[in-house]
Formats: structure tokens, sequence, C-alpha cells
């Protein structure tokens, strides 16, 4: 069996016993719902994907930590949720990570690596990255103090704005190192997500064609509900109605990207207004999708903040 094929469990458990590629195989398995966690608490935009990120060095450093191997898919969503909350409350101040509880108190980053099977992995994928992003992301997550984008900026004699830029530089590379010694599960997630992308645009043909309607009975569930938050809005009648009220009034989806898992599928879209009225919708929209039996259950919607 591929590991891709391995339940939860079993990858959990080669991950706590020193398998980067384990772990690298349930972080593609469960990154569509973790981006899920961070759009429906941050939306759209680079915050969320910082998270995603930083839970991904987190999960690095503390897989040993879980107790419940066959729950580890909750837990990153868990370390997601505390990303993205503690971005909240150090808004409008770049995102810390403080917070996290990423560390016993009287346990030092290195300590945690040299407990872990992972230190030559992790420090072999910070060797593969520039200088002055490798100083960056040491100062920050491999100290014995991680040090504020401040103290950070002090130190290395540049602004702010830029320890934050090389800091997100940095953890898109490791956890793009991460994803890839897991070639088996990343392969088929791939699979999964080009699958999304075709739907996607099959999906804006169908409702410029004004088959909107029948796409979503033959694809959709027939309890699709869409929700604010936890409220529920409306069915598959009024996303039928919001469709073709958008396209009457001339605005049109573009398709942007989307990542997918078994039961999480994420569509970016740009909105294109009509030449006549510029402001009619924000400039982009992300669609947030859970599946029951394979079919789009519910259906979130998250607007580009207008700046």
């Amino acid at each position: 069996m591929t590991m891709s094929g391995l339940p939860d469990g079993e990858l959990a458990r080669a991950a706590q016993s020193g398998d980067a590629g384990a772990l690298g195989a349930l972080i593609v398995r469960h990154q569509a719902g973790m981006r899920a966690v961070a759009l429906s608490l941050l939306g759209p935009g680079p915050d969320g994907e910082d998270a995603v990120q930083d839970a991904a060095l987190v999960a690095l450093r503390r897989i040993g930590d879980v107790r419940n191997p066959e729950a580890v898919g909750a837990w990153l969503r868990m370390i997601v949720r505390n990303a993205c909350r503690d971005r909240l409350r150090s808004m409008p101040e770049t995102g810390r990570v403080e917070d996290l509880d990423l560390l016993s108190s009287d346990e030092s980053p290195e300590r945690v690596l040299e407990r872990h099977a992972f230190r030559d992995w992790i420090w072999q994928a910070i060797e593969d990255l520039s200088p002055v992003l490798r100083m960056t992301v040491m100062l920050r997550h491999f100290n014995s103090r991680a040090m504020s984008y401040e103290e950070i900026a002090a130190v290395c004699g540049v602004p702010v704005g830029t320890v934050s830029s090389r800091l997100s530089q940095a953890r898109a590379r490791l956890a793009e190192a991460m994803a890839a010694t897991a070639s088996a599960a990343h392969a088929d997630a791939a699979a999964l997500t080009d699958a999304s992308r075709r739907e996607a645009l099959e999906t804006l043909n169908a409702a410029e064609r004004g088959h909107f309607a029948k796409l979503l009975t033959e694809r959709w569930s027939p309890d699709v509900t869409l929700f604010d938050g936890r409220q529920p809005v409306g069915g598959r009648e009024f996303l039928v109605r919001g469709m073709e009220c958008d396209l009457e009034a001339g605005v049109r989806q573009r398709f942007v990207d989307a990542v997918a898992s078994s039961d999480t599928i994420i569509w970016e879209m740009d909105l294109v207004n009509p030449a006549q009225d510029p402001e009619h919708c924000p400039p982009a929209v992300t669609w947030l999708m859970s599946l029951a039996d394979s079919r789009v259950s519910q259906l979130r919607l998250f607007h580009a903040r207008v700046v």
C-alpha cells in the first residue's frame, strides 16, 4: 500500500517515529481542511496562508505530543485555529506565534528537535534556505526564545515588513519541502485538486450557459445549504437565484485556484464587474465547500475586503 493509502493513525505513528514523509503526507492530506479553518477565521488573503504554514512547523515540532493518532486531522486544524486566533488578537500588528504554546517551559526548541527524529530533516531543510531566510526563521522559530518581529528587525538591521516577508517565504519553502517528502500522497492530493479545478471551470461554464441549476442537481447534494458563518441562509434555489442575479447584472467570475481534500474544496475566484457598475461586487470571492457522500452539502462564500 502506498503512503497515500495509509490511515491517519498509521501515518501519525510513523511521523512520531521520525518519518518526515509520513508527516508530509498528513499535511498534504489535511491541507484543505486546514485552509478552510484559516479562511473561516481570517478570510481570504496571505494571513490565512501564513497561519497554515505556521501550523506545519508547529506540527513538525509537536507531533510527538499527539495522544490520539487517529484524531491527528482535528489536531492539525486546532493548531491552525490557534494560529489564526493569535493573529486576530495581535492585529493590526504583524502576526505573532508566542501564544501557540509551542514548547513547555522547561524545554528548548533544540531539545524538542533532539527528542524527535526529525532533527536531521529539519536542519537540512533549513540549510537549503538562503542565508537571510535561514537566519530569520531560526531566530523566530528555532531560537531558545522566539524573538518578536521587532527584535529580529533590530538584530538584522531591516524593517519589520522585511522580516514578515522573509518569514513568509521561509515558512512556505519549509512547508513545500515537507510536502515533497510525501510524493505518493502529494500526487494523490494533486489529482484531487486537478479534478476540482476542472469542476470549477465546468461550474462557471454551466452558469454562463444558464445550466447552473441543472449542474447543482446532478453534482451537489439535494440538501445543499449556503451558510453565513454558522447561520444557514438558503438552499439550492437560493444559490441558483443568486448566481442568475449576478449574471444578469453583468458580473462574471474568473477562476483563480483550487485546493481539495476528500471532504473539503476551496475555489478562489476573481469577480469581474460590468464597466457601467465597477463596484457592484468586491474584487474576489472564495467558495468554501464541505462534502458529504462526495457531494457538496455546505457552501460558504468569503468576499475579499475592499481596500
